[in-house]
């Protein structure tokens, strides 16, 4: 009985996903279970950028060495920004500062298997608020803070 149940769920969310109107089978995915929401307390590096559709991204950065360890985002934004949001902080984990320069909008998008044209700004908002949260941390690293 749980094993047809189970069939029938993935059935329609089958077809849901045929009549998504643009989103990737990752982003999908990750509309039905948001990974990595929710603040990280003491972050190495913290941005809250609001975005010209009035959506408002938060991302949290812990280092350890010279590589993130821990990320995580807020957002009070639609279902797009919190998709876009759970894969920059996917994408920041294990990499240095050099590498985080790579997580951008486009390179969000790209992850997520694309997304419909009038959502992609929610990618960029994230790209963008990854950066200045790596700004973030580089500007106390660089003027003598220490991280916790």
């Amino acid at each position: 009985m749980a094993d047809d149940l189970n069939v029938d769920v993935k059935n329609l969310q089958q077809e849901i996903l045929l009549k998504n109107d643009g989103y990737g089978v990752a982003a999908f995915d990750r509309m039905l279970d948001p990974l990595y929401r929710g603040a990280l307390s003491n972050p190495d590096g913290y941005a809250r950028v609001t975005g010209p559709c009035g959506d408002t991204m938060e991302i949290f950065l812990k280092f350890k060495g010279d590589r993130i360890e821990a990320a995580a985002f807020e957002t009070d934004g639609c279902g797009s920004s919190a998709v876009c949001g759970s894969f920059a902080a996917e994408m920041a984990l294990g990499k240095t500062p050099d590498e985080l320069l790579d997580v951008t909008g486009d390179a969000i998008l790209e992850r997520m298997g694309g997304a419909p044209e009038k959502e992609q700004h929610c990618a960029f908002l994230a790209g963008e608020t990854l950066q200045e949260a790596l700004s973030n941390y580089m500007i106390k690293m660089t003027s003598g803070g220490e991280r916790r």
